[in-house]
């Protein structure tokens, strides 16, 4: 498949490097860029979709005396609170906790927030106050790409999803890709 890129050449030159001339987060280019896999969910040996929220996995649950991270507010690399953890998305062929879906303090959509993606701050004396998200500031949280369902997730939105935090490690602020000196 073919897609119409958002990039120009810095010089004007064969070999020359490209840079994004739009939303690089969502269009796709360098760091946030995504294979286009199939739009249908990774299935199970039993042909049941893979990752799925715990809501609908009733037979997952938490082990005991393990952090449970519902209800926690999610902060974004500006320090600011994006929203909060509302549910677990786990992978059933590999029980364990694959994304957290994350309700915005600023309108009440929910979004994926891959497990790789977030820092767990300090313990503290009593216990989780917060996690943090370095790839992106609260506001980007917004522009997540969304699932067609609220209850299973196609390999195409995992990876969209995946890059978007992934590209803003480079694009989340405009220091973050300029050269280090």
């Amino acid at each position: 498949m073919s897609q119409n890129l958002k990039l120009e050449p810095v010089d004007g030159y064969n070999g020359s490097a490209f840079v994004p001339t739009g939303d690089p987060m969502v269009d796709g280019v360098g760091p946030a860029s995504w294979a286009e896999r199939a739009d249908v969910p990774d299935l199970t040996a039993h042909g049941k979709p893979k990752i799925i929220p715990m809501r609908v996995a009733t037979d997952f649950s938490i082990a005991e005396g393990d952090p449970d991270p519902r209800g926690l507010p999610v902060k974004g690399c500006d320090g600011v609170v994006a929203g909060t953890i509302t549910d677990l998305w786990v992978d059933r062929a590999e029980p364990q906790v694959r994304y957290y879906d994350v309700t915005l303090a600023n309108g009440g959509r929910t979004v994926l927030l891959p497990v790789p993606f977030v820092a767990w701050p300090n313990f503290g004396l009593f216990g989780l106050d917060h996690v943090r998200v370095k790839a992106i500031t609260a506001a980007q949280f917004a522009a997540v790409p969304a699932t067609k369902s609220q209850s299973q997730i196609t390999l195409l939105e995992e990876d969209k999803i995946c890059a978007y935090y992934g590209g803003g490690h480079l694009y989340a602020t405009p220091d973050r890709s300029q050269p280090l000196l």
